[in-house]
């Protein structure tokens, strides 16, 4: 499945639930379900700067692949994380770099956010499309 189709089965899960308040239920649901991240990657290097809660997201390339974690003392922010890695994980670098993170306005969730959360959401996104900046410099130099 490609990040394209990853999103818009997220945009239909969402305008699938009758309101908000339904739609932040699930958001948490998905924080729920995040699975843990390993403790050795919950380190200062691994936070993301400019979300108010404690936010780590942690890459590695395998394969080829961009394998995710994520983790936050916030449960409705890690159900963001676990929106994220269920749409870019496992993607190559080129197609994480390539794709906006278009259901975030599709789903109604920027304008459903607070400012602060909608910023952390921002910064976690830059975040993640840095790291797959990074592992295709590697790919390409080899």
């Amino acid at each position: 499945m490609t990040i394209t189709q990853r999103q818009q089965a997220i945009v239909d899960e969402f305008k699938a639930l009758p309101d908000w308040e339904d739609r932040y239920k699930r958001i948490i649901e998905y924080g729920r379900e995040l699975p843990a991240m390993d403790p050795a990657h919950q380190i200062d290097k691994n936070k993301v700067k400019g979300c108010q809660s404690t936010v780590w997201l942690h890459a590695a390339l395998q394969d080829g692949r961009v394998a995710l974690q994520g983790d936050s003392d916030a449960m409705i922010v890690r159900g963001l994380i676990a929106l994220l890695l269920k749409v870019y994980g496992g993607a190559t670098p080129a197609e994480v770099i390539a794709t906006p993170p278009d259901f975030i306005n599709e789903t109604g969730l920027g304008s459903h956010l607070s400012q602060t959360r909608a910023n952390g959401l921002a910064a976690m996104v830059k975040q993640i499309k840095m790291y797959a900046a990074v592992f295709a410099a590697m790919q390409k130099a080899g």
